[in-house]
């Protein structure tokens, strides 16, 4: 990927930048997409529960396949690499001997025509997925799974991976991209490589209006709030928050204390992210 900068017409390109993206300018494939209707934060009721959500440019959901274990051993082309708006990452569209298509996150380094495949043990290569038990150390890895069965789950965002650090029995380690090492049941599939566009965190929105189009309204410090409205708010002008420390909208801590409850899977994390 390049990061282009236009040139600064005016105050609201001065600093923004976007991304030449390198795929494939086609249409979805229409019987892997749905409609995507968003609920803008709000529940059942049609009350707030997600502040920030509204608008946005209409988008078709494309459905990836997170598994590729339905055509274990069965080796795909790669026809296409898309942009998808519902994610960092680009995908890719994958066509099987038989004429099934699917679509799967595309890796760095995966090229149009190159083919794939999933299966318990085979060759190490970008977009190629297999048991963490087959996969060599220090092997870079996305695409997941923590529950055998259900498909990746982590590293699944534009850039991100895992390494493998080694097998410990029933169990892999993994470094995951917060500096979190934990198990994982070796039995799990991972994708080979890195997920695509890495360049993606590099990009600098540089205006409101950008942020408008992906469906994010604006947020409003609480301290420009009324008391009823947020712990933060009141005071005379632009005040401090007046508290010792900073709270949600809703009372409790926030900016440090630890939000994860008690999980069984707390047992199977050997090192906590580091903050």
């Amino acid at each position: 990927m390049t990061i282009i900068k236009p040139k600064p017409t005016g105050n609201a390109r001065r600093e923004l930048s976007y991304l030449k993206f390198d795929v494939d300018k086609v249409k979805p494939k229409k019987s892997l997409t749905v409609g995507h209707k968003r609920g803008s934060g709000r529940n059942n009721l049609g009350q707030l529960v997600v502040r920030h959500k509204g608008g946005g440019a209409k988008r078709s959901f494309r459905l990836i396949d997170f598994k590729m274990t339905s055509y274990l051993g069965q080796k795909a082309k790669v026809k296409n690499l898309e942009y998808d708006p519902n994610r960092s990452a680009n995908i890719a569209l994958i066509e099987f001997d038989g004429g099934e298509m699917a679509y799967i996150l595309a890796p760095t380094g995966l090229k149009k025509d190159q083919s794939v495949i999933c299966d318990a043990k085979t060759a190490v290569r970008p977009g190629n997925r297999m048991m963490l038990k087959n996969i060599p150390p220090s092997t870079e890895i996305h695409n997941i799974e923590l529950t055998p069965g259900k498909g990746g789950q982590i590293c699944r965002g534009a850039g991100t991976y895992a390494i493998l650090l080694g097998l410990d029995g029933e169990f892999a380690q993994l470094r995951l991209p917060s500096s979190e090492v934990r198990k994982i049941p070796a039995s799990n599939y991972a994708s080979i490589g890195v997920a695509s566009n890495i360049d993606h965190s590099k990009v600098v929105i540089g205006k409101a209006g950008r942020k408008r189009h992906m469906g994010v309204r604006p947020t409003v410090l609480g301290k420009s709030m009324n008391p009823v409205d947020h712990p933060h708010g009141g005071g005379e002008g632009h005040s401090p928050i007046g508290m010792k420390y900073p709270k949600t909208p809703w009372g409790a801590p926030a900016l440090g204390p630890r939000t994860r409850r008690r999980k069984f899977s707390s047992k199977l994390i050997l090192s906590r992210r580091k903050k």
